[in-house]
């Protein structure tokens, strides 16, 4: 069964090697707002610009906060409690995204007293608002297929957040290589937003990143990932009493949202506190913990679902990281 799990692990990797991937564009209630390409500065996004496509490794790294190297943005997007946010997923070369093993969890955390494009992600206080795992008629396919497909996900704000600036953290945990401790794969990716609304609600279950992962928790280390019929427990904290109500798959975005020019503001909307958006003149200053190089849309029918009640249970060829892999299965066959 090692064996198997092995060459199993084998085969996901090497069509892979050196395709990885990040969030290209984020949408809000249908506002479409690009991301920049990884370590390629093209405009104003609300999207933290990270340095590479490649993953964060090891759940003690800085960058598990938002990515490798991640920048303050300088874009703070309008939303309100309630509203919809889809994310589309891409690989290098602006390819499909190229995994289809493990998790999609998003986070929030909200940026206290200072606007988000000014917000040190280190000391987030994050609390888990949705998670998708494999999927519920077939357990033999996980939901990231679907990514893999092209398809983009979409979700609900919690109906009940309160106003201010939050980040939005939302995660691909890609586990080909999960059969080996250490070989989880995390590509997390934070949009900077403000809420409207009157909602007073108080998250519990927060966790810090990084913090809130063990390399040997359940979900994270899972030799069992290939097994069609194995349970899978997500890691971190469980769904926060603040969740999302409907999160699904949805089609892939029908246009490619293009970047505001320099200087612009994103105007805030809705019935509450929504403000204009501050603007940062450059993406220079660190999003993670403030150390040089450490940090640490769509039209369509959307196939939503509502949230039930649930438990915790740069495309530029790497052949070191080939190697890497497979000095890895072979320990481990």
């Amino acid at each position: 069964m090692k064996r198997s799990a092995a060459l199993l692990a084998l085969s996901a990797a090497v069509p892979y090697v050196a395709a990885h991937g990040f969030v290209s564009q984020v949408a809000i209630d249908g506002k479409a707002y690009a991301g920049n390409v990884p370590n390629n500065y093209q405009g104003p996004s609300p999207i933290r610009l990270v340095s590479d496509i490649s993953p964060v490794k090891g759940a003690s790294n800085p960058d598990l906060n938002c990515g490798l190297n991640a920048q303050l943005a300088e874009l703070v997007v309008p939303a309100n409690p309630g509203s919809s946010v889809e994310f589309q997923w891409s690989g290098g070369d602006h390819q499909k995204w190229p995994h289809n093993t493990g998790p999609l969890m998003t986070y929030l955390a909200s940026c206290g007293s200072t606007t988000c494009d000014k917000f040190n992600g280190s000391t987030a206080q994050w609390f888990k608002i949705d998670e998708a795992g494999k999927k519920p008629n077939d357990d033999s396919q996980w939901i990231q297929q679907d990514i893999m497909n092209g398809d983009s996900y979409t979700l609900t704000l919690p109906q009940d957040l309160a106003p201010g600036d939050y980040l939005i953290r939302h995660e691909i945990i890609a586990l080909h290589l999960a059969v080996s401790m250490g070989g989880a794969e995390f590509y997390p990716s934070c949009t900077q937003i403000r809420v409207g609304g009157n909602g007073s609600g108080k998250p519990t279950d927060t966790v810090t990143f990084p913090g809130g992962y063990k390399d040997s928790d359940a979900g994270i280390f899972d030799p069992d990932v290939f097994d069609a019929g194995a349970k899978y427990t997500f890691p971190g904290p469980p769904l926060s009493n603040l969740a999302s109500a409907s999160a699904g798959i949805t089609p892939p975005a029908s246009e490619t949202a293009s970047f505001p020019p320099e200087g612009a503001t994103a105007t805030g909307s809705g019935s509450g506190s929504a403000t204009s958006a501050t603007h940062v003149a450059s993406p220079s200053a660190s999003a993670g913990t403030g150390a040089v190089g450490a940090a640490s849309d769509a039209k369509g029918q959307c196939r939503l679902t509502k949230r039930a009640t649930s438990n915790n249970s740069s495309n530029v060829n790497r052949p070191r990281h080939y190697s890497r892999i497979m000095r890895r299965i072979m320990h481990a066959s």
